[in-house]
């Protein structure tokens, strides 16, 4: 699939941005939550999580690290250098698609859940929520665009 890269769509160049935006923006905030879990590294007081199962900002913290930081930008890494790996094939739903197209999907998915589950928590609504709600949106909408599911379509 390395001939593909020269003839990389746009959008899924505006797609491989958007994962690795998402990504860092997680790590550094998720990063902050845990080496402060009380939240004074921002401002964030533990009074936030009252009526959570969480007593402090660490294990929040920690799984927007992985899931909204660290998968994020696997995924850009492999939109963008379409590896030949095999693990994740054995568990890619579309088996037509390099995996790196579901996955695409899934880090969409993971960060409407993530805000949904946030906003439910917390019982809150920010300007910050609908902004990543959208991207979430565009994230899956910019996956199944035309050019990019061509582009990482299987040849077999």
């Amino acid at each position: 699939m390395k001939e593909k890269a020269a003839a990389r769509p746009f959008v899924l160049s505006v797609l491989i941005l958007l994962q690795f935006l998402l990504g860092l923006g997680a790590l550094a905030g998720g990063g902050v939550l845990i080496l402060g879990p009380d939240g004074h590294l921002i401002q964030m007081p533990l009074s936030m999580l009252q009526g959570t199962p969480f007593r402090d900002f660490l294990v929040p913290g920690i799984l927007l690290f992985v899931f909204v930081g660290i998968y994020p930008i696997s995924v850009g890494y492999s939109l963008l250098a379409l590896p030949d790996w095999r693990w994740p094939d054995r568990i890619n739903p579309i088996p037509r698609a390099h995996w790196s197209w579901a996955g695409s999907l899934a880090a969409g998915v993971v960060v409407m859940v993530w805000i949904a589950a946030e906003v439910l928590l917390i019982r809150a609504v920010a300007l910050l929520h609908v902004i990543y709600f959208a991207w979430g949106i565009a994230l899956i909408l910019l996956t199944l665009a035309p050019g990019v599911r061509r582009h990482l379509a299987r040849s077999s």
